[in-house]
């Protein structure tokens, strides 16, 4: 393939990329008007996308004759991104969407050190500079706020799983096709948290475990579009750029999520001149990696 054509598939992969994150900002938002406890909340959605996934399978008749061992290999997988929602739905329960959608910015900086250790390959000093200027941004735009210190911790947490999530993914999706590892990976995740939600459940007392009608409805959108639809474009994005761009690009979902909370929710945020200075910060971040990735491509 010629340099035109390459280039054509990056930016295709790009523009795919930054729809999948606009659905992620609006995962947060879901995860704030649901009433649902996070434990119950995220293993709906997991459930609910294994569920879409099997007759997505079916109806194409995709072969998933895969031996046990290989399942079992993907299946655990779909633990760290299940941990990772249940952690990120909880820093939302207790703090808000900014907090919880911004500590998630943190998984470009954990990538930037979990892969070279995972794949046993150098650290390179330009991703970790760019980890370090989201992590000023995030300081900004949180201007040290210590007022949800439960929520800031777990939202810390939740993106420390999404990204060893991405980097064992990455492998993943040279070996299998996407929709067979998301569909495995979501089955995962279904069956760790029936294991946990009882232990859960006693430490964290619950009201109800059916959702009532609106949150049905959220909950479909939720796995549908958030869930089937992000991850199986992320899977296939992850062959075309590395799961460190793909997770800094993740820096731009707090943009989207708290202008939608803000416009759609009415989410208390004063954006001051930290905020925006912040915010430039992490978007910088994205722009420059995008800088370096198209010059290593072209």
């Amino acid at each position: 393939m010629d340099g035109t054509g390459r280039q054509f598939l990056m930016k295709h992969s790009y523009f795919m990329l930054h729809l999948a994150v606009l659905c992620l900002g609006l995962s947060g938002v879901f995860g704030k008007v649901i009433s649902l406890n996070e434990g119950i909340l995220t293993w709906y959605r997991v459930f609910l996308a294994a569920v879409i996934l099997f007759f997505i399978l079916k109806w194409y008749k995709i072969p998933t004759d895969f031996t046990f061992k290989e399942k079992l290999h993907i299946s655990k997988n779909g633990l760290l991104l299940t941990a990772s929602w249940l952690l990120f739905y909880a820093s939302i329960k207790y703090s808000n969407i900014s907090i919880g959608v911004i500590c998630y910015c943190m998984a470009s900086f954990f990538t930037a050190i979990f892969a070279p250790m995972i794949n046993k390959t150098k650290f390179r000093l330009s991703e970790l500079l760019l980890s370090g200027l989201t992590l000023c941004g995030i300081a900004l735009i949180f201007h040290f706020d210590t007022s949800h210190q439960l929520g800031i911790v777990l939202g810390i947490i939740s993106p420390a799983f999404a990204s060893l999530y991405a980097v064992h993914n990455e492998k993943l999706t040279k070996k299998y096709s996407a929709i067979c590892i998301n569909y495995y990976q979501m089955i995962g995740g279904t069956i760790g948290l029936v294991c946990l939600l009882p232990f859960y459940i006693q430490h964290y007392p619950i009201s109800t475990f059916i959702p009532n009608a609106r949150d049905i409805f959220y909950l479909i959108i939720l796995s549908v579009c958030c869930t089937v639809g992000v991850y199986l474009a992320f899977t296939e994005i992850l062959k075309k750029i590395s799961a460190f761009t793909l997770n800094l690009s993740l820096n731009l979902e707090p943009v989207y999520a708290i202008l939608i909370a803000f416009l759609l929710l009415n989410e208390a945020r004063e954006l001051n001149l930290s905020f925006y200075v912040g915010l430039l910060l992490v978007v910088s971040s994205v722009l420059l990696q995008y800088w370096i990735s198209s010059k290593k491509s072209a």
